[in-house]
């Protein structure tokens, strides 16, 4: 029987995980894992008073150039575990508290994802939050119908040469607008419980970058105009650090976001009647990027 080829994100790359090959995302064919605990810096309807429950999964299929998460999206730190044992830390945060399962970068891993959360649905008693980049297959997506209660993906760029310069993915525009019409018509609304936590739905998350507001503010346009902006809560963040790009040939990124920046973008958001969460300037800080090399699972 031969080994079936990973196709199960837009970049398609056919290579057989389980024979050694890596693809474009680097991962392997077991779960490479990064960090596994209780986290406390998502948005108020994900991390509450107790904390999500984070997984990061090593591995990703975009290049952002200023990503916060080098580590473990370009430098894969991580370690291998099994499905077996990945059932065992979900139900392990389960019993911490933690108020849902945060699946963070689980894109590499969505098809060998189903049949965990298929075992553990029951059980978990607690959202699970599909937190990605926003570049997915539309057919893995369906896979995950009924198994997934939150997604939580970003939505970063209009322009196709701002992603291809930034990330790598000339066609992150188009697909992760496929992909979001996916996950609504899977949650098309939200629900928070009496505690405002978020039990189902969208949240998107868009990182406003410096020197492309006009950018941002056109994607918002683009987003009210083909979902409207009742369907899903809007995150708009503030928290780019200059620190993780300054290898990078871009000059507007190797300065932080200014105010007026970032404002601009806000008062278009609210002009357009989104709903969500907006960040302070103090966010910008890399002390809210977890340690992945301290020992959690």
């Amino acid at each position: 029987m031969s080994t079936p080829l990973c196709t199960q994100c837009p970049r398609a790359c056919a290579v057989s995980r389980e024979t050694g090959e890596r693809g474009y995302c680097g991962a392997p064919a077991q779960f490479l894992l990064a960090r596994a605990a209780r986290h406390p810096f998502e948005e108020p309807c994900i991390s509450g008073t107790r904390g999500s429950g984070t997984v990061f999964f090593s591995g990703c299929n975009l290049r952002c150039v200023y990503c916060q998460n080098r580590e473990i999206s370009h430098g894969l730190l991580g370690r291998e575990v099994s499905a077996e044992e990945l059932e065992e830390i979900l139900l392990r945060l389960r019993d911490e508290g933690v108020h849902n399962i945060n699946l963070v970068t689980p894109t590499p891993y969505a098809r060998q994802l189903v049949p965990i959360l298929t075992r553990v649905e029951e059980r978990l008693g607690i959202p699970v939050v599909y937190n990605s980049s926003g570049y997915e297959s539309v057919e893995t997506l369906r896979r995950l119908e009924g198994l997934v209660d939150v997604y939580l993906p970003d939505c970063k760029y209009l322009d196709p040469a701002l992603a291809l310069s930034y990330s790598d993915a000339p066609d992150y525009p188009s697909v992760a607008f496929a992909s979001l019409a996916e996950m609504l018509r899977q949650q098309p609304s939200c629900r928070l419980d009496g505690d405002g936590l978020l039990q189902n739905g969208v949240l998107v998350r868009h990182l406003v970058l410096p020197g492309q507001r006009k950018d941002s503010i056109a994607l918002l346009h683009a987003l009210a105009e083909r979902f409207g902006t009742d369907a899903f809560l809007l995150s708009l963040m503030r928290q780019y650090t200059p620190e993780f790009a300054k290898h990078t040939p871009y000059p507007d990124l190797h300065r932080r976001l200014t105010s007026f920046e970032y404002e601009s973008v806000l008062r278009t958001a609210s002009a357009l009647g989104f709903s969500g969460y907006t960040q302070d300037a103090d966010s910008a800080s890399a002390v809210y990027t977890p340690s992945f090399h301290e020992k959690t699972f």
